[in-house]
């Protein structure tokens, strides 16, 4: 089946993909049992999507890891230079810390966002590598404090309450384990699951050139101490929420932690992060269309009346996320693995 004639996922599918979003490294046997359908029937529907673009895993460190001390988050706007957005987007898009692109409506032609082991890294990134880039005319950065809820945590809902509670029964672990200093191997093992999330021990013990047992051992402490998340991800189209918004606001400092709660209880939040910049919360939404994405936003307004919305952009093409690269119409194309280890020499 092609993209072209992909324009809904059929009830399998969107409870196929609801699964992975609760358990995505989940055996197949264990997601056909869910679904009541066999092993191989899920996983042959599964690589059927894969293969179409339309769903994909992928892994990423987790915010765990910036307030460890381990790393910082930053959304960079970027204006371009007339004609060479394009280019420059591409250009960016490669770069193995730069989990994000989109090209946006609004005061900024692009979006970024970047991991960095430090804020001396990110600067000289920004300052030198940024600065220097052809066809980039400013940029501005914006340095995220504490990342209330993020994409990992969004759903399909095409499961019923029982499916979902035994999903999430077998995921659940133990007392979460402390957070301790990444090693190389570690860095090599979330590079090689953010391409491809449901990767084997195996596959991965090839990529990292250790054993599987070893894969194995440091996967699960990387998991239990929640510093790395994986997720499975839909091409817009087919989720049934196409349109991307992001949206800045301004809440009371003393508010904004019960604020955020407010506002990621709400279904079509992706993320909900605090930034330190003219505005203070950064929300990335999900909506059904144009005319929803402003409903959504006076839905926003009864809901958590502590917030007011000081800016808006509409995503026109997302081309990357959370290092996946897409094309016009969402549908995933490659993937360049993230790397937050440190930031190329400039």
């Amino acid at each position: 089946m092609t993209q072209d004639s992909m324009h809904a996922l059929d009830h399998v599918d969107q409870a196929l993909v609801h699964a992975l979003q609760i358990a995505p490294r989940a055996g197949w046997a264990r997601i056909g049992a869910a679904l009541d359908m066999d092993a191989v029937t899920v996983a042959r529907r599964w690589n059927r999507l894969t293969d179409t673009g339309a769903a994909w895993i992928s892994c990423h460190p987790a915010p765990a890891m910036a307030t460890s001390g381990q790393g910082c988050l930053a959304f960079v706007e970027v204006d371009c230079a007339n004609g060479r957005l394009l280019s420059v987007a591409r250009e960016l898009a490669e770069e193995r810390h730069v989990s994000a692109v989109a090209h946006v409506s609004g005061d900024r032609d692009l979006l970024l966002t970047v991991m960095a082991p430090d804020q001396v890294a990110l600067t000289r990134w920004v300052t030198h590598r940024l600065g220097s880039m052809d066809g980039i005319v400013t940029t501005r950065t914006h340095l995220a404090s504490t990342v209330y809820a993020e994409g990992s945590r969004w759903r399909l809902r095409a499961l019923d309450g029982d499916q979902v509670s035994r999903l999430t029964a077998e995921e659940a672990v133990g007392p979460d384990a402390p957070v301790f200093p990444l090693t190389a191997l570690d860095h090599r093992l979330v590079a090689a699951l953010s391409v491809d999330g449901r990767a084997t021990y195996r596959a991965l013990a090839d990529a990292c050139e250790v054993s599987a047992d070893t894969v194995r051992r440091r996967m699960g402490r990387l998991f239990a101490a929640g510093m790395v998340q994986t997720r499975c991800e839909v091409a817009r189209p087919l989720s049934q929420w196409p349109v991307s918004v992001y949206l800045w606001g301004q809440v009371a400092p003393g508010d904004l932690r019960a604020v955020s709660a407010q506002v990621t209880g709400m279904r079509e939040v992706r993320l909900c992060a605090g930034v330190i910049s003219r505005h203070n919360l950064k929300l990335v939404a999900w909506v059904r269309s144009l005319d929803d994405a402003q409903r959504f936003e006076v839905r926003l307004a009864e809901r958590v009346p502590g917030l007011t919305v000081a800016d808006r952009a509409v995503a026109l093409w997302p081309m990357k996320l959370n290092g996946h690269l897409l094309d016009e119409r969402g549908y995933r194309v490659g993937a360049v693995p993230l790397d937050v280890s440190g930031l190329p020499h400039v």
